[in-house]
């Protein structure tokens, strides 16, 4: 299960998302999210789906690497999915005591599942597609008005791309350390909840002693760099934006339009 998730990681590749202005990504990213939960019937969510799905193809990055994101958090999807089913008005298809399945339940059942899941593949394009230094780059200068108010910008947005790389590392260190444990005799994958649980505690402490000697090295090679923060300091590769982003975003702009227009002239699933 450690193995399977992928948040965090950048595949490198010469694809046209690639080849986007990070800042455009997240701008986008930030949009479809938006239009996910504007959109309130099927025909809307279907396009937005659609198009979701267009974009991921689009960085020819394996889907098994996409399906390994979702199976993550499949059980939190399932678990949401079946709350929603119970939670809904109109016309009753089932019941028994006090759980009740209405026709409004499974609307909200299946719009949850589609909209988690298409936040989750529609996040793992953002950070596929995206190197650490273009991201906190990108971050930057979009965070860059709040520096009126004398909030480090910079020192924000390298924290933030630190934790998210950071997220890969951790995992692959907490594998190895379940693999040890293993070899050593430790069972993990038998009994109940409890058992299992306790079980992870001899895997805690030895993850938590290695993520603070690697935050310390991190810090160590920092200061050894003479690493001063964002004032006055010069990028290697400068972003700008191009056509390519511009198209981008007049196809989001016709996007948007058509999740608009299919709330306006079809009847709302849910509210």
């Amino acid at each position: 299960m450690v193995r399977d998730i992928t948040l965090g990681q950048f595949m490198p590749g010469r694809s046209l998302i690639h080849r986007l202005d990070a800042r455009s990504k997240i701008l986008m990213l930030l949009a479809i999210i938006v239009f996910i939960f504007v959109a309130n019937n099927y025909m809307a969510l279907l396009l937005i789906t659609l198009t979701s799905m267009l974009i991921v193809l689009m960085t020819k990055i394996s889907f098994r690497l996409y399906l390994k994101s979702m199976k993550v958090i499949l059980v939190v999807v399932i678990f949401t999915g079946l709350i929603n089913l119970f939670y809904g008005k109109g016309e009753v298809l089932w019941e028994w005591q006090f759980f009740r399945i209405t026709e409004g339940g499974i609307n909200n059942a299946i719009f949850v599942i589609i909209r988690i899941a298409t936040l989750v593949l529609i996040s793992s394009v953002l950070t596929f597609t995206t190197s650490p230094t273009d991201l906190t780059d990108a971050i930057e200068r979009l965070l860059k008005p709040l520096k009126l108010f004398h909030i480090k910008v910079h020192e924000i947005a390298m924290m933030m791309t630190i934790a998210l790389r950071f997220i890969p590392v951790l995992l692959e260190e907490t594998d190895k350390i379940m693999n040890a444990q293993k070899a050593r005799g430790a069972d993990m994958e038998s009994g109940g909840v409890v058992k299992r649980v306790k079980a992870l505690i001899p895997v805690l402490i030895p993850l938590f002693v290695s993520s603070f000697r690697r935050a310390n090295d991190l810090a160590m090679a920092m200061e050894c760099r003479c690493y001063n923060g964002g004032k006055g300091r010069t990028r290697m590769k400068v972003l700008h934006f191009s056509l390519k982003d511009l198209w981008a975003s007049l196809f989001l702009l016709v996007v948007f339009a058509g999740v608009i227009f299919c709330n306006i002239y079809f009847p709302a699933t849910v509210r």
